[in-house]
């Protein structure tokens, strides 16, 4: 490979040197201060001429652009069209690992807040607003989590969830309102989603909680947007240019289901509600989910299937409780109690027993 300072000098510097050209090809006073910011996905992001930055209007952004060499896209056979989406689709994930940083310090940070009693709150709207609802939901069940813990924020509520409401998200008193009506503080969290990270409803909610000091994140799909710089933690996801021009839903829509996926489940991890890979605190409430209960408690423990229906009968099917009964041989009210004191954590406990 070559080193990332070679191959800007070869593009900038070398050339302008061998043109004769001594007033461009570095960033030094004097020079004549003609920029573009390149993303990761060689899509324009920003230029500069003369120092002075162009409206970023006059270009789309990364996930508005067309893509020139799909013009006959819809002539093509359809086997060919869905492995143009499939590329699109694993390019766009693997610009997930650039941004792993940023959302594992999102993460811890969220992490800290629920520790401290607050709560997350997502806003988006159109499919990033779906998108963190569907997050939201999901992480009762799985983590045993009781309501208004994780709380999304849809533009033109949670109707436009099954109604798509294209209007609201220019909205910039609702996503203020939205949290106002929820109490929304200083000790909370909000994560703005939007794929052109210029959203009129998340980014005035995202300012509103940030002038609170509450702590602000941002899930983008185009660098440098105003709600990355809005936010205090963004994840700015170079998915790149969509198969079908700002049809975000695609794999924009992937990347962020994905780091939404990532960043509820590591915070989850670090509240204790996961035991190496098992979801210990998820609610058993129906036949699938007992059987799952029951397998966890046998693999966590060792026990035998009498024993960890015997254990599970006795704690409401609550896997984390039984499995320290069955570890330390403790009744169930010993075992929440031991769980009460090591914050809910099962490792802790099991560390405080040994």
């Amino acid at each position: 490979g070559v080193a990332p300072e070679t191959a800007l000098a070869a593009a900038t510097s070398r050339p302008a040197e061998a043109m004769g050209l001594a007033d461009r090809g570095r960033l030094a006073p004097g020079q004549r201060a003609d920029i573009i910011w390149w993303g990761d996905d060689f899509s324009v992001q920003r230029v500069w001429t003369a120092g002075s930055a162009t409206p970023t209007r006059a270009m789309p952004r990364g996930t508005e652009a067309a893509r020139a060499e799909l013009a006959d896209l819809d002539e093509r056979p359809a086997l060919e069209i869905v492995r143009v989406f499939l590329a699109q689709e694993a390019a766009a994930q693997s610009a997930l690992n650039a941004v792993a940083p940023a959302l594992a310090a999102l993460a811890d940070a969220v992490a800290a807040r629920l520790r401290a009693g607050g709560r997350l709150f997502y806003a988006g709207a159109g499919t990033s607003g779906r998108l963190g609802l569907l997050d939201a939901v999901e992480c009762g069940p799985t983590f045993g989590l009781p309501p208004g813990v994780i709380i999304a924020l849809l533009a033109g509520g949670t109707e436009a969830f099954i109604q798509a409401a294209e209007g609201a998200e220019d909205d910039t008193q609702a996503g203020a309102a939205a949290l106002r009506a929820h109490n929304f503080t200083a000790a909370d969290a909000l994560v703005g989603i939007a794929a052109s990270g210029a959203t009129p409803f998340t980014l005035a909610a995202v300012r509103h909680a940030r002038g609170l000091g509450a702590l602000t994140g941002a899930i983008v799909n185009n660098p440098g947007s105003p709600l990355a710089e809005a936010a205090e933690i963004a994840v700015q996801i170079a998915s790149g240019p969509e198969v079908i021009a700002g049809s975000t839903r695609l794999s924009a829509g992937t990347t962020q289901k994905i780091a939404l996926n990532i960043l509820s489940s590591t915070v989850m991890l670090r509240q204790g509600k996961v035991f190496g890979p098992y979801m210990v605190d998820m609610r058993a409430t129906n036949e699938k989910l007992r059987r799952r209960a029951l397998r966890m408690t046998m693999d966590i423990t060792g026990a035998n299937e009498t024993a960890a229906r015997i254990a599970l009968a006795q704690c409401h099917d609550h896997v984390k409780t039984a499995a320290l009964m069955l570890l330390r041989g403790l009744t169930a009210a010993v075992a929440t109690q031991k769980l009460e004191s090591a914050e809910f954590s099962l490792r802790r406990a099991l560390n405080a027993e040994e």
